[in-house]
């Protein structure tokens, strides 16, 4: 016959914790946990350990660290500059030899560098042979040739107002009533950008630039 296992038998020390204490022993009092341990002074001659700050002071900090600093007000821009007034050449001479004044003065003009193009040229009296030449295409042909600013322009006292500014402009006082000659140096004054020249003569041309040209 086949033989049977044994069951196993459980004994009584086996068994999971009694529940209440042997006979004749005392159960063990529990010892109570410990606390957290208090900070140790701080030795003579050494910083104890800094102290965290109370959450009131560090959300305080907090909030002066996240909030921006206050923007300065804008600076009023300045006012721009007004355009220096141009510098000012008498040329002595004659209404008879004033527009030959004019013609040195634009060739030693050119001859020290500036471009024919910086050089508006005012006449009085009878009008310069290249205006009388270039009109003789048309009005709209001589405007043109202005527009194109490469060139050096002569313009009558009379339509001299049309004329844009430029760096340079050479007044010839060739004549013509005085009306002109102020209309001439009034317009001159107004375009000229750095330099105006005035052929003429002196006492006329001071006593026009005198009344405020």
């Amino acid at each position: 016959m086949p033989l049977i296992p044994e069951e196993p038998q459980i004994h009584e020390q086996a068994q999971g914790p009694r529940a209440t204490p042997a006979s004749g022993r005392t159960a063990p009092t529990p010892r109570p946990v410990p606390g957290p341990r208090p900070a140790a002074p701080p030795r003579p001659g050494r910083p104890g350990p800094a102290r965290p700050a109370p959450p009131a002071q560090r959300a305080s900090r907090d909030t002066a660290a996240t909030k921006p600093a206050p923007s300065s007000p804008a600076a009023p821009a300045a006012a721009p500059a007004a355009p220096a007034a141009p510098q000012i050449q008498l040329i002595p001479a004659s209404p008879e030899g004033a527009l030959d004044a004019a013609e040195e003065a634009v060739d030693l003009l050119l001859d020290s560098g500036r471009t024919p193009g910086d050089v508006l040229v005012i006449t009085t009296g009878e009008p310069h042979p290249w205006a009388v030449h270039e009109l003789s295409f048309g009005d709209a042909a001589y405007w043109a040739q202005h527009d194109a600013g490469d060139d050096v322009f002569y313009a009558d006292a009379a339509v001299a107002d049309r004329a844009a500014s430029r760096a340079v402009v050479v007044v010839a006082l060739s004549g013509g009533p005085e009306a002109a000659a102020v209309t001439a140096l009034s317009v001159a004054h107004s375009r000229a950008g750095a330099l105006l020249i005035v052929c003429g003569d002196p006492q006329r041309i001071n006593s026009v630039l005198g009344a405020g040209v």
